[in-house]
């Protein structure tokens, strides 16, 4: 029962049927044909097969799905309380990676425990939100535009982003740092600082790939300048997917005749290169439909943060959406030659379940924020000092 005004009585919120029905459904009916897209695609790219990519696609969306609902009916406060320990935990795990990781492909980005292997980094994804939203939350405004303790989200940023990259997994290393600077830009910067810091960065940039990138990694960028360079070498797989995108056209070839992928000419094809397997067989509409998905999955978790009376709430969402926002940014732009290939997966389309995991549990807290909208978190606990 509720009160005038659609509020409920005190105390009734609490109760999980009122959660259940307070969770966005229109919300999660999106993320639904955005998985089931990247399962047709998945299906198509195998030769008309659920084997070896879709079946285990849809498996892995339907359990974190359900992992999903269950962190939405988790109480605002309790995220709250968790921020800084597994902000901690995160990085204890991304120190034991420099000691005891496994190595594959050159890079040491995974732990085994227990049989099970994971990469810490992904925990970090959501760490770095959670503390620097609560960070900001018990931080005043003045601070927040500009004063020495910005030092601390500096530091809370520049500490994972450094370890990440050392693995070398230079992607990821960029999504925290993009996704850390947009929450404390959202938590209110001051924007000389951060014209300042465009200015500073933009300098950087030509040092940093000349003197501090790995070799393959500085050849990476070389090839996004110059792709044509070394077609059958560095640029193949950008010179690929060029290929698969124009080849797309309006409509595209048709439900699984795309010839860059099922003959194989386009690499990672159910992974990093998915989308360009999307504009051969459903051309420019096709690629406009999953666009439009992406869009209204964002604007829709940015108005529940704008909702949240909590500022903790406000950020944490934010911080999420923007996590998943670099994702379809950052490989949109790499699939179609605008940025260097960096490893990232077009999220929830392509084929992985360690970034779908990252992606549902954000999506849960982003879920927790409107179900918890109302939630009053206190005040002044949230300061590192």
């Amino acid at each position: 029962m509720t009160l005038s005004g659609g509020l409920s009585r005190p105390g009734e919120r609490d109760r999980p049927i009122i959660k259940f029905m307070e969770i966005d459904w229109t919300f999660c009916l999106l993320l639904c044909l955005i998985a089931g897209s990247g399962a047709l695609m998945l299906f198509s790219i195998a030769g008309a097969s659920w084997e070896p990519w879709a079946d285990k696609h849809l498996l892995r969306f339907g359990l974190y799905f359900i992992m999903m609902i269950i962190l939405a009916m988790v109480d605002l406060r309790v995220w709250f309380t968790l921020a800084y320990p597994v902000y901690g935990v995160g990085l204890l795990l991304l120190v034991a990676v420099e000691v005891v990781g496994d190595v594959s492909l050159g890079a040491q980005r995974w732990l085994s425990i227990g049989g099970f292997r994971f990469q810490p980094s992904e925990i970090m994804k959501i760490g770095v939100v959670l503390a620097l939203a609560r960070y900001y939350h018990g931080l005043s405004a003045d601070s927040a535009r500009f004063s020495w303790r910005l030092l601390v989200p500096a530091a809370m940023i520049g500490a994972p982003v450094l370890l990440v990259a050392h693995q070398p997994d230079l992607g990821t290393a960029m999504l925290i740092a993009m996704t850390g600077l947009a929450i404390v830009v959202l938590a209110g910067l001051s924007w000389r600082v951060i014209a300042t810091g465009v200015i500073g960065a933009l300098v950087a940039i030509p040092p940093f790939v000349l003197f501090v990138l790995h070799d393959y990694q500085r050849k990476r960028v070389l090839t996004f300048l110059n792709p044509e360079a070394d077609q059958s070498g560095s640029g193949y797989h950008i010179y690929q997917s060029k290929i698969a995108l124009g080849s797309g056209g309006l409509l595209g070839k048709g439900f699984g005749l795309g010839s860059q992928s099922q003959l194989n000419f386009l690499p990672e094809k159910q992974t990093d290169f998915i989308f360009a397997t999307l504009a051969e067989e459903f051309g420019f509409v096709g690629c406009l439909w999953v666009l439009a998905l992406y869009g209204i999955v964002i604007f829709m978790a940015l108005r529940i943060a704008s909702i949240s009376h909590s500022h903790f709430g406000r950020l944490a969402a934010s911080g999420v959406t923007a996590t998943f926002a670099l994702y379809v940014l950052i490989n949109g732009a790499m699939v179609m030659g605008l940025a260097p290939v960096v490893g990232v997966p077009m999220p929830m389309l392509s084929y992985g379940g360690t970034v779908m995991m990252t992606v549902m549990i954000g999506f849960g807290l982003v879920q927790a924020v409107r179900v918890h909208r109302y939630t009053e978190v206190t005040s002044g606990k949230g300061s590192l000092m």
